[in-house]
């Protein structure tokens, strides 16, 4: 069961890292199957690639200028462009070394693009880490010093029971004594004992 959720866990963790290599993989792989279905040296298919790529690059363009541009719009159509600009020349090339060259560049940026994005998520990641650390430990704090406060309160009360029952005992036994006079320690100036009421 644990080798399980760790394999799981492995392939989860390394599925991102793979993801441009088999984006542009497939892309390639499908324009060579368009090459030899007659994409080859088709002049119509090429203008409709340049221009599904070009109307993908202003979209990008588009949604990254002004105040209220998504980067992840325009990085989501840039993508697209560079996809369809591969995917073009590799189903209109005769060769495959022109696309295999695209394909390496394209996958060579995709994971300069996916690095720096890695490398935000990761600090982001490490930042709340840092936060949730420092906040559980003001708070392991804050309960330890309650716990000591609560722990010298239950000291104090358990001395203040122990101290009222040896003052009992100690008022009893005095009381016990032979020639004990209670009226005359009130002549002499001593405090009077509290009488019980019955």
């Amino acid at each position: 069961m644990h080798e399980h959720t760790t394999a799981g866990h492995w392939l989860t963790a390394a599925l991102p890292k793979a993801a441009p290599a088999l984006a542009t993989s497939t892309v390639l792989i499908l324009a060579r199957i368009w090459n030899a279905n007659g994409a080859e040296h088709s002049t119509g298919n090429a203008v409709l690639m340049t221009a599904l790529s070009l109307g993908a690059a202003a979209a990008g363009a588009c949604a990254s200028v002004g105040r209220a541009g998504d980067s992840t719009i325009a990085a989501t159509a840039f993508a697209t462009s560079g996809g369809l600009t591969l995917a073009g020349v590799a189903g209109y090339a005769d060769g495959l070394s022109l696309p295999l060259l695209l394909w390496a560049l394209s996958t060579t940026v995709a994971y300069g693009l996916a690095a720096r994005h890695w490398r935000t998520d990761r600090r982001t990641t490490t930042a709340h880490d840092r936060h949730a650390a420092e906040r559980r430990e003001e708070h392991a704090h804050a309960e330890r010093i309650e716990a000591l406060r609560c722990r010298t309160q239950v000291e104090v009360a358990r001395e203040g029971t122990a101290y009222a029952a040896a003052l009992a005992e100690a008022l009893t036994a005095r009381a016990a004594l032979p020639g004990y006079d209670p009226a005359a320690l009130t002549r002499a100036g001593l405090p009077a004992l509290p009488t019980k009421e019955h």
